[in-house]
């Protein structure tokens, strides 16, 4: 396993390598072994902040026969199959590059270890301890935090979703699952609490979007 690894200079290259082997795949190409791919999948499965990035699919699908079973019937063409692939696996290619990472991201994605209430807390904090020296930061590193607590959520529930969507929709769609959306629930009292939560969701997505460190 270590040797296969060590074949690549960096991540980037096992995720790029990963998404060929799949699409090759996807083309009709052979299945039978799929230690290498088992290899790759357990790498960036291990990896917390890789985790949350990866397509489903990979999380998933434990051997390429069962990717093929997945995407043979899915798309009809292996052009379809391959736009697809593409892009499942863009939020992945894309914090490599950096196009969607900030410093502010990796702090608390590299601080959030763990996701029970310990873990949140910490990550948290570390948000709030940022509010005085670096606020902008500090709604940023919070909006990640809500996104990723959302998005390992709903991959707990195996509830597919796209990667993309912006804060309130991910809060929105997690809260569904939960039986935490106001409509979910009669009593007013209910409702009132769970759209305070809703509106402030929503006002840290606007914060972040007018002053977060995000969009430089």
């Amino acid at each position: 396993m270590g040797d296969f690894l060590s074949e690549f200079n960096s991540d980037e290259e096992r995720a790029r390598h990963l998404e060929n082997l799949l699409i090759e795949v996807a083309r009709g190409g052979p299945r039978d072994n799929s230690d290498n791919f088992n290899t790759l999948r357990s790498h960036f499965i291990q990896n917390s902040t890789f985790k949350v990035l990866l397509p489903a699919f990979v999380r998933e699908c434990r051997s390429l026969k069962q990717f093929w079973g997945f995407i043979q019937p899915a798309y009809s063409s292996y052009r379809e199959r391959e736009s697809f692939i593409a892009s499942e696996f863009t939020p992945l290619i894309d914090y490599f590059e950096g196009s969607n990472s900030t410093p502010s991201d990796l702090h608390i994605t590299d601080g959030l270890k763990s996701y029970d209430e310990l873990g949140v807390n910490e990550a948290w904090t570390k948000a709030l301890d940022r509010r005085s020296t670096d606020p902008e930061g500090a709604i940023t590193a919070a909006r990640t935090l809500v996104e990723t607590v959302c998005k390992h959520i709903l991959d707990d529930l195996n509830i597919s979703y796209d990667r993309n969507l912006d804060m309130s929709e991910l809060y929105k769609l997690t809260s569904k699952e939960l039986n935490l959306a106001p409509d979910q629930h009669g009593e007013q009292i209910f409702k009132q609490i769970l759209k305070g939560c809703s509106s402030v969701v929503n006002g840290l997505g606007s914060l972040r979007n007018k002053y977060g460190d995000a969009h430089g």
